[in-house]
Protein backbone atom coordinates (compact mmCIF):
# COMPACT_ATOMS: atom_id res chain seq x y z
CA UNK A 1 0.00 0.00 0.00
CA UNK A 2 1.15 3.71 -0.57
CA UNK A 3 -0.66 5.10 2.79
CA UNK A 4 -2.10 3.03 5.79
CA UNK A 5 -4.66 4.85 8.06
CA UNK A 6 -4.24 3.63 11.86
CA UNK A 7 -7.10 5.26 14.02
CA UNK A 8 -6.29 5.42 17.59
CA UNK A 9 -2.67 5.62 17.18
CA UNK A 10 -1.92 6.95 20.55
CA UNK A 11 -3.19 4.54 22.58
CA UNK A 12 -1.38 1.16 23.64
CA UNK A 13 -2.61 -1.03 20.86
CA UNK A 14 -1.37 1.93 18.55
CA UNK A 15 1.56 2.30 19.69
CA UNK A 16 2.57 -1.20 19.85
CA UNK A 17 1.01 -1.86 16.46
CA UNK A 18 2.94 0.90 14.49
CA UNK A 19 6.45 -0.76 13.86
CA UNK A 20 4.84 -3.57 12.96
CA UNK A 21 3.00 -2.32 10.37
CA UNK A 22 5.30 -0.18 8.96
CA UNK A 23 6.63 -2.64 6.20
CA UNK A 24 2.62 -2.89 4.88
CA UNK A 25 3.10 0.98 3.34
CA UNK A 26 4.92 3.54 1.98
CA UNK A 27 3.18 5.65 4.80
CA UNK A 28 1.36 5.64 7.37
CA UNK A 29 -1.19 7.98 8.34
CA UNK A 30 -1.20 7.92 12.26
CA UNK A 31 -4.18 9.44 13.74
CA UNK A 32 -6.24 10.04 17.24
CA UNK A 33 -8.05 12.68 18.88
CA UNK A 34 -5.37 14.13 21.07
CA UNK A 35 -2.27 15.28 19.46
CA UNK A 36 0.65 12.87 18.46
CA UNK A 37 4.40 13.33 19.17
CA UNK A 38 6.52 15.14 15.48
CA UNK A 39 6.49 12.32 13.20
CA UNK A 40 8.77 10.31 12.37
CA UNK A 41 10.12 8.80 8.36
CA UNK A 42 7.38 7.36 6.41
CA UNK A 43 4.28 8.92 8.77
CA UNK A 44 2.01 11.57 8.81
CA UNK A 45 0.28 12.58 11.98
CA UNK A 46 -3.56 13.52 12.02
CA UNK A 47 -5.37 15.28 15.46
CA UNK A 48 -9.36 13.95 14.31
CA UNK A 49 -12.31 13.76 16.50
CA UNK A 50 -14.19 10.94 14.95
CA UNK A 51 -17.51 12.40 15.86
CA UNK A 52 -16.39 15.49 13.06
CA UNK A 53 -17.47 14.23 9.36
CA UNK A 54 -15.27 16.66 7.68
CA UNK A 55 -12.21 15.65 9.60
CA UNK A 56 -12.75 12.01 8.81
CA UNK A 57 -13.31 12.48 5.23
CA UNK A 58 -10.33 14.63 5.69
CA UNK A 59 -8.11 11.98 8.01
CA UNK A 60 -9.53 8.73 5.27
CA UNK A 61 -8.75 10.85 1.76
CA UNK A 62 -5.93 8.71 -0.17
CA UNK A 63 -5.68 5.96 1.91
CA UNK A 64 -5.14 2.73 0.80
CA UNK A 65 -5.95 0.74 3.77
CA UNK A 66 -7.65 1.17 7.20
CA UNK A 67 -6.98 0.13 10.36
CA UNK A 68 -9.64 1.65 12.76
CA UNK A 69 -8.46 1.28 16.77
CA UNK A 70 -9.97 5.03 17.49
CA UNK A 71 -13.35 5.27 19.54
CA UNK A 72 -13.72 4.61 22.94
CA UNK A 73 -12.62 1.28 24.16
CA UNK A 74 -13.76 0.59 28.33
CA UNK A 75 -17.41 0.72 29.85
CA UNK A 76 -18.83 4.95 29.17
CA UNK A 77 -21.21 6.86 29.54
CA UNK A 78 -23.86 6.60 26.50
CA UNK A 79 -22.81 9.94 25.34
CA UNK A 80 -18.93 9.04 24.72
CA UNK A 81 -19.74 5.93 23.33
CA UNK A 82 -22.45 7.38 20.75
CA UNK A 83 -19.51 10.44 19.77
CA UNK A 84 -16.91 7.78 19.21
CA UNK A 85 -18.10 4.17 18.50
CA UNK A 86 -21.44 5.16 16.92
CA UNK A 87 -21.72 8.31 14.72
CA UNK A 88 -17.56 7.85 14.58
CA UNK A 89 -18.10 4.64 12.86
CA UNK A 90 -20.60 5.76 10.50
CA UNK A 91 -18.52 8.97 9.42
CA UNK A 92 -15.69 6.35 8.82
CA UNK A 93 -17.80 4.25 6.69
CA UNK A 94 -19.15 7.04 4.55
CA UNK A 95 -15.23 8.41 4.04
CA UNK A 96 -14.20 5.23 2.97
CA UNK A 97 -17.42 4.92 0.26
CA UNK A 98 -16.16 8.80 -0.97
CA UNK A 99 -12.83 7.84 -1.34
CA UNK A 100 -12.47 4.62 -3.01
CA UNK A 101 -13.52 1.81 -0.38
CA UNK A 102 -10.36 1.29 1.30
CA UNK A 103 -10.02 -2.27 2.97
CA UNK A 104 -11.15 -2.39 6.90
CA UNK A 105 -9.86 -4.03 9.66
CA UNK A 106 -12.00 -2.97 12.17
CA UNK A 107 -11.12 -3.49 15.78
CA UNK A 108 -14.08 -5.45 17.35
CA UNK A 109 -14.36 -6.83 21.01
CA UNK A 110 -15.52 -10.02 22.57
CA UNK A 111 -17.75 -7.86 24.58
CA UNK A 112 -20.05 -8.29 21.44
CA UNK A 113 -20.42 -11.96 23.51
CA UNK A 114 -19.22 -11.24 26.51
CA UNK A 115 -22.77 -12.78 28.56
CA UNK A 116 -21.78 -15.86 27.38
CA UNK A 117 -20.22 -18.69 29.79
CA UNK A 118 -17.03 -19.60 29.73
CA UNK A 119 -17.48 -23.43 29.32
CA UNK A 120 -19.08 -22.66 26.11
CA UNK A 121 -16.91 -22.79 22.51
CA UNK A 122 -18.33 -19.99 20.12
CA UNK A 123 -18.00 -19.59 16.33
CA UNK A 124 -18.32 -16.94 14.04
CA UNK A 125 -22.20 -17.33 13.97
CA UNK A 126 -23.23 -16.92 17.59
CA UNK A 127 -25.66 -14.69 18.45
CA UNK A 128 -24.89 -11.32 20.28
CA UNK A 129 -24.64 -11.23 23.77
CA UNK A 130 -23.42 -8.25 25.07
CA UNK A 131 -22.64 -7.41 28.32
CA UNK A 132 -22.89 -3.52 28.45
CA UNK A 133 -23.38 -0.05 26.25
CA UNK A 134 -19.33 -0.42 24.66
CA UNK A 135 -20.50 -4.09 23.56
CA UNK A 136 -23.36 -3.21 21.80
CA UNK A 137 -22.24 -0.21 20.02
CA UNK A 138 -19.26 -3.13 18.87
CA UNK A 139 -22.25 -4.64 17.53
CA UNK A 140 -23.76 -1.60 15.59
CA UNK A 141 -20.01 -1.63 14.41
CA UNK A 142 -20.22 -5.04 13.14
CA UNK A 143 -23.63 -4.69 11.75
CA UNK A 144 -22.84 -1.15 9.83
CA UNK A 145 -19.77 -2.57 8.38
CA UNK A 146 -22.07 -5.66 6.85
CA UNK A 147 -24.55 -3.12 5.43
CA UNK A 148 -21.62 -1.31 3.81
CA UNK A 149 -20.11 -4.78 2.22
CA UNK A 150 -23.26 -6.04 1.28
CA UNK A 151 -24.95 -2.07 -0.35
CA UNK A 152 -21.47 -0.76 -1.62
CA UNK A 153 -18.75 -3.91 -1.43
CA UNK A 154 -16.79 -2.33 1.29
CA UNK A 155 -14.41 -5.49 2.66
CA UNK A 156 -14.07 -5.29 6.59
CA UNK A 157 -12.37 -7.84 8.59
CA UNK A 158 -14.70 -7.91 12.13
CA UNK A 159 -11.80 -8.61 14.35
CA UNK A 160 -13.62 -9.80 18.13
CA UNK A 161 -10.37 -8.26 20.41
CA UNK A 162 -10.03 -10.66 23.46
CA UNK A 163 -6.95 -9.38 25.54
CA UNK A 164 -4.19 -7.89 22.88
CA UNK A 165 -1.31 -7.27 25.51
CA UNK A 166 2.27 -7.98 25.82
CA UNK A 167 1.26 -10.96 27.50
CA UNK A 168 -1.79 -12.62 29.89
CA UNK A 169 -1.51 -11.09 33.49
CA UNK A 170 -4.87 -12.88 34.51
CA UNK A 171 -6.71 -16.22 34.44
CA UNK A 172 -8.94 -15.26 31.92
CA UNK A 173 -6.74 -13.82 29.58
CA UNK A 174 -5.00 -17.32 29.53
CA UNK A 175 -7.96 -18.07 27.11
CA UNK A 176 -8.52 -14.18 25.72
CA UNK A 177 -5.03 -13.41 24.97
CA UNK A 178 -4.00 -11.66 21.67
CA UNK A 179 -0.33 -11.09 21.38
CA UNK A 180 0.93 -8.25 19.59
CA UNK A 181 2.43 -10.26 16.64
CA UNK A 182 -0.65 -12.19 15.86
CA UNK A 183 -2.96 -9.12 15.43
CA UNK A 184 0.17 -7.56 13.20
CA UNK A 185 -0.03 -11.07 11.49
CA UNK A 186 -3.58 -10.86 10.97
CA UNK A 187 -3.63 -7.48 9.94
CA UNK A 188 -0.91 -8.34 7.11
CA UNK A 189 -3.39 -11.50 5.82
CA UNK A 190 -6.27 -8.76 5.62
CA UNK A 191 -4.74 -6.76 3.39
CA UNK A 192 -2.60 -9.35 1.48
CA UNK A 193 -5.76 -11.63 0.57
CA UNK A 194 -6.80 -11.22 -2.81
CA UNK A 195 -10.37 -11.64 -1.45
CA UNK A 196 -11.71 -10.32 2.20
CA UNK A 197 -15.16 -9.92 2.26
CA UNK A 198 -16.35 -8.94 5.61
CA UNK A 199 -15.94 -12.26 7.70
CA UNK A 200 -16.35 -12.09 12.04
CA UNK A 201 -12.32 -12.75 13.27
CA UNK A 202 -11.82 -14.36 16.64
CA UNK A 203 -8.94 -12.09 18.01
CA UNK A 204 -7.56 -14.68 20.46
CA UNK A 205 -3.86 -16.20 20.10
CA UNK A 206 -3.23 -20.16 19.78
CA UNK A 207 -4.32 -20.23 23.32
CA UNK A 208 -4.60 -24.32 24.87
CA UNK A 209 -7.39 -22.65 26.74
CA UNK A 210 -9.60 -20.87 24.02
CA UNK A 211 -13.09 -20.46 23.71
CA UNK A 212 -13.43 -19.19 20.18
CA UNK A 213 -13.35 -21.12 16.97
CA UNK A 214 -11.34 -19.64 13.71
CA UNK A 215 -11.36 -22.63 11.73
CA UNK A 216 -13.99 -20.84 9.26
CA UNK A 217 -10.84 -19.15 8.59
CA UNK A 218 -8.27 -21.24 6.55
CA UNK A 219 -8.60 -19.26 3.33
CA UNK A 220 -7.34 -15.78 4.87
CA UNK A 221 -4.12 -17.88 4.94
CA UNK A 222 -3.51 -16.58 8.87
CA UNK A 223 -2.11 -18.69 11.62
CA UNK A 224 -1.66 -17.57 15.47
CA UNK A 225 1.81 -18.15 16.53
CA UNK A 226 1.67 -17.58 20.42
CA UNK A 227 0.07 -19.34 23.01
CA UNK A 228 -0.97 -18.14 26.59
CA UNK A 229 -0.35 -21.38 27.94
CA UNK A 230 3.39 -20.15 27.95
CA UNK A 231 2.92 -17.60 30.57
CA UNK A 232 0.50 -19.76 33.12
CA UNK A 233 3.13 -20.39 35.64
CA UNK A 234 3.84 -16.79 36.02
CA UNK A 235 -0.12 -15.80 36.15
CA UNK A 236 -0.71 -18.64 38.67
CA UNK A 237 1.91 -17.39 41.07
CA UNK A 238 0.48 -14.23 41.28
CA UNK A 239 -2.54 -15.01 42.69
CA UNK A 240 -5.48 -17.38 42.96
CA UNK A 241 -7.89 -18.13 40.42
CA UNK A 242 -11.21 -16.20 40.82
CA UNK A 243 -13.97 -17.75 43.00
CA UNK A 244 -16.65 -19.56 40.84
CA UNK A 245 -19.49 -17.34 41.33
CA UNK A 246 -17.35 -14.31 40.62
CA UNK A 247 -17.85 -12.64 37.03
CA UNK A 248 -14.21 -13.14 35.91
CA UNK A 249 -14.64 -17.04 36.25
CA UNK A 250 -18.23 -17.25 34.65
CA UNK A 251 -18.75 -14.93 31.71
CA UNK A 252 -16.54 -14.47 28.72
CA UNK A 253 -16.48 -10.77 28.96
CA UNK A 254 -14.93 -11.34 32.97
CA UNK A 255 -15.66 -8.08 34.92
CA UNK A 256 -17.65 -6.53 31.95
CA UNK A 257 -21.08 -7.70 32.79
CA UNK A 258 -20.49 -6.15 36.52
CA UNK A 259 -20.26 -2.83 35.13
CA UNK A 260 -23.53 -0.22 35.72
CA UNK A 261 -24.79 1.95 33.40
CA UNK A 262 -22.43 4.64 33.83
CA UNK A 263 -23.89 8.06 34.03
CA UNK A 264 -21.10 10.21 33.94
Amino acid sequence: MKRLLITGAAGALGRALKPRLAPLAETLRLADIVPLAPAGAHEEHVTCDLADAAAVDAMVEGCDGIVHLGGISVERPFAQILGGNIVGLYNLYEAARAHGLPRIVFASSNHTIGYYPQTERLGPDAPYRPDGLYGVSKCFGEALARMYFEKFGQETALVRIGSCTPEPTNHRMLSTWFSEDDFAGLIAAAFRAPVLGCPVVWGASANDAGWWDNSHLGWLGWTPKDNAEDFRAKVEAAGPPPRADEAMARYQGGGFVDNPIFKE
